[in-house]
């Protein structure tokens, strides 16, 4: 009865292929996480009369490039390092064993390496508080992290151990005949609830003022949290991880939340942020 219940999973990865390109779903995930980070940035930067095209620079110059760079580099080395040491070039191109991968081959704690990078290179370059910026990149984050696991989803990979629950996904692409956990939905619910509460707290509480530093506090530790626990009924990524007690994704979590809750405790002390630098990017 319970089996009867799991959801036959069998998405095609490629929405439309025109024979010399595909576009696949995963693709159009990536691209629609941009532009609707850049939508939250964008009313940011309203709400608080801070120069439109400063947002640009910061997206365009910055975020994008880095994201990928880091998301790159970081699945080649902390997965896959031994390989892609002996195929350097491979690193720079999406490719693998002479296959074109697409957009796979990226993890979200390279990415998240890249973000840090972006924006403090940013903030040097215009002179901007650094946890200023970071509370607001906070925000945009977890919603599109949400967008990349359900492009996850897509591919019919990242997912669970098997499972008897009602709404197992059994990966019928992967030849797989059993149900397991979609942890890809699960990680995607888990990042909407976390923009939902840095959202009220940046627009509703004006945390972004009141409390510097801590909307980014609660961000690092409520996502890499989440992504710690449910690596817990993740399927491992690489065969290495097997013998490992935590796996590769639980261990690269660890120092995030330990620094999501040191930020947190040592900036919910604070009262103000300073805006002086601020203040000139104005319009």
């Amino acid at each position: 009865m319970i089996q009867l219940l799991s959801i036959n999973w069998n998405v095609n990865p490629i929405m439309l292929d025109l024979g010399f390109v595909a576009i696949r779903y995963y693709s159009l995930c990536w691209a629609l996480c941009f532009f609707v980070s850049y939508i939250i940035f964008r009313k940011i930067f309203k709400k608080e009369k801070i120069k439109l095209e400063l947002l640009d620079k910061l997206t365009i110059n910055y975020v994008i490039p880095l994201t990928f760079i880091g998301a790159r580099v970081g699945h080649c080395l902390f997965y896959e390092g031994d390989y892609y040491l002996s195929h350097p070039f491979e690193i720079i191109l999406p490719i693998h064993n002479g296959k074109f991968l697409g957009y796979a081959g990226l993890a979200s704690h390279g990415a998240a390496f890249g973000i840090l990078l972006a924006l403090w290179l940013y903030c040097r370059k215009y002179k901007m508080p650094y946890i200023w910026t970071l509370d607001r990149i906070a925000i945009a984050v977890p919603i599109a992290g949400a967008i990349v696991r359900l492009g996850n989803l897509m591919n019919s990979e990242i997912y669970g151990h098997a499972t008897n629950l009602p709404w197992g996904f059994v990966f019928v692409r992967n030849g797989d005949t059993t149900a397991a956990h979609p942890t890809q939905i699960y990680e995607a619910l888990a990042y909407i609830l976390l923009f939902a509460i840095l959202y009220y707290l940046f627009f509703k509480k004006d945390f972004g003022i009141k409390k510097p530093g801590v909307i980014f506090g609660i961000f690092l530790t409520g996502l890499f949290a989440a992504r710690f626990l449910i690596e817990f009924v993740k399927e491992n990524q690489e065969t290495f991880e097997e013998k490992m007690w935590l796996n590769m994704g639980q261990w690269l979590s660890l120092p995030f939340i330990i620094a999501g809750i040191a930020i947190f405790i040592y900036y919910s002390k604070r009262k103000k942020i300073e805006v002086t630098e601020v203040k000139k990017l104005k319009n």
